[in-house]
């Protein structure tokens, strides 16, 4: 019961967000739509229609705000090991060593160069938030790869709507001291395509990324209050999305401004979809590294976060971004003290981008772990 309270009340600290971080909205009865602000609300895009539910999904047609309580049983993807001796499978290399050194030999076992210009795609963290991955723990990796700090503006209306706002608090944050740091969508939105896609046709990012020659997704594990966790996938999705992209994915391609918010398993699917457009974006010039450390049931776009409810783990590198979210949600489900963020996952459906994901071809959920510690 305590636990349930503290999933509620941080959905409260942050309700009516949509972006980098969202929580849901109040909960509604099925007959209602989400609240919109006038200030904020958007027509549903004339390109593409507004998803309707089905058994698929598991939700009335009218449910909005990431409302899954009413989901069948059998609609909730279930939690399965997927670490595995397959040679087939792609590697996810770990350690338990969460400090500068420990993270340049992660990812320095990939043996891939990044070439060109580099971006790497963190989160600033909301102002006010006590978890985001910390500037002295992953700056000798940021300037080994002369890279660029990149983000995106969020499409809630707080310190990081705005670049000049954000760009303050990856200041205050300590970013800008170790790194260049860019807005990408600074000067407005691209699109880029998505192919095979359930909800969209295309993803909606910060027009700096073809700035870009390669990527390194540089993320914070942890929970989120509408995704169930936070990983690659999201880092790369919600993360590159402009601030329009962001509520083109929460409201799974039918809105490009407000809080127009459609059912959990759509917004899932389609976080799975715009990963897929960003990966293809880049081709083999991306990498994946995820570190876990500080794991909070909240993101680190909450502005006051829940504490971290479990002991640091590690740190993880692969060129796969599904394989390692799946090993990353594979630590988490087999830690003694996971049992908060577990909750949050289930709570969220959590595990559908990852089931999404690859079925959209970005990777496997199977993976071989190969521990460096060893």
């Amino acid at each position: 019961m305590k636990r349930k309270m503290a999933s509620i009340l941080s959905l409260l600290l942050v309700m009516g967000m949509i972006g980098g971080c969202a929580s849901a909205p109040a909960p509604e009865t099925p007959s209602q739509a989400p609240s919109v602000p006038a200030s904020e609300s958007a027509p549903a895009s004339e390109s593409t229609p507004a998803p309707e539910s089905s058994s698929e999904d598991g939700e009335e047609e009218s449910a909005g705000g990431y409302e899954i309580s009413g989901m069948p049983p059998e609609e909730m993807v279930a939690h399965v090991n997927h670490k595995t001796e397959d040679e087939s499978a792609p590697i996810v290399y770990f350690t338990s060593d969460v400090s500068p050194e420990g993270l340049k030999k992660v990812y320095d076992a990939l043996g891939h160069t990044l070439e060109g210009k580099v971006a790497v795609k963190i989160s600033t963290g909301e102002q006010g938030n006590q978890n985001y991955l910390r500037p002295e723990l992953i700056g000798d990796l940021v300037q080994s790869l002369d890279g660029t700090i990149v983000e995106c503006n969020t499409a809630y209306d707080r310190a990081r709507a705005s670049t000049a706002m954000h760009l303050q608090v990856a200041e205050d944050h300590g970013f800008t001291a170790i790194a260049d740091v860019d807005i990408m969508d600074a000067d407005g939105s691209i699109e880029i395509p998505v192919e095979g896609g359930t909800y969209l046709t295309e993803d909606i990012v910060g027009s700096h990324l073809t700035n870009y020659d390669s990527m390194l997704a540089l993320s914070h594990f942890k929970g989120h209050p509408m995704g169930g966790f936070g990983g690659a996938l999201k880092n790369i999705s919600i993360g590159v999305a402009s601030r329009s992209g962001k509520s083109w994915i929460h409201s799974a391609g039918t809105a490009k401004e407000g809080m127009q918010m459609w059912p959990q398993n759509p917004f899932l699917r389609s976080m799975a979809e715009a990963a897929w457009a960003v990966d293809h974006h880049f081709g083999e010039q991306i990498s994946y590294v995820n570190v876990l450390n500080n794991i909070s049931v909240d993101c680190d776009c909450v502005a006051e976060a829940a504490d971290p409810s479990m002991a640091d783990i590690g740190i993880m590198a692969s060129l796969d971004p599904v394989a390692i979210d799946s090993a990353s949600v594979d630590m988490i489900y087999d830690a003694h003290d996971g049992h908060e963020l577990v909750e949050r996952i289930e709570s969220m459906n959590g595990l559908l981008i990852l089931e999404h994901g690859e079925k959209m071809g970005i990777g496997s959920q199977n993976y071989r772990l190969v521990n460096l510690d060893e």
